[in-house]
């Protein structure tokens, strides 16, 4: 059983649910080769239940670099365990999705899949802290 927590609530105009039949899992995947990337939302499953006192570090531990809040890192050890990373889509055999640059490990339970859609991406270019830059270096080179 997996138990989620809100860390906030949805606050706008759209008060109705809109296309939530999503019919059965196959045609589910209609259409998705159709897209290069897919945002996977997955759940750290092999985590230790961790203590909810873990709101600000130094990221991974290194003390050259700042501390900051969880939000502002990506870490594993979150409020809810969640995990988010796009990936690259390199071709779908019915219900199995070939992907690139997927940081999560075999059995990971997977919460949903989204298209990546130009529109939702920034209409800017993206900033981010020096030390995130360093943290990232060699990240998806094979171990």
């Amino acid at each position: 059983m997996i138990n989620l927590s809100p860390i906030a609530y949805v606050r706008n105009s759209r008060k109705e649910i809109k296309d939530d039949f999503w019919g059965e899992a196959i045609v589910a995947f209609q259409g998705i080769e159709d897209f290069s990337h897919l945002e996977i939302i997955f759940y750290f499953h092999l985590l230790e239940d961790h203590a909810k006192d873990n709101w600000i570090g130094h990221p991974r531990g290194n003390e050259r670099w700042p501390e900051v809040g969880m939000f502002a890192q990506r870490k594993k050890k979150r409020i809810n365990s969640l995990g988010l990373t796009i990936v690259e889509l390199e071709r779908v055999e019915g219900k199995v999705l070939h992907v690139k640059r997927l940081d999560a490990i075999d059995g990971t339970p997977i919460l949903d899949i989204k298209p990546v859609m130009e529109e939702f991406l920034p209409q800017r270019d993206i900033s981010q802290p020096q030390w995130s830059h360093e943290l990232m270096t060699n990240y998806w080179e094979s171990k």
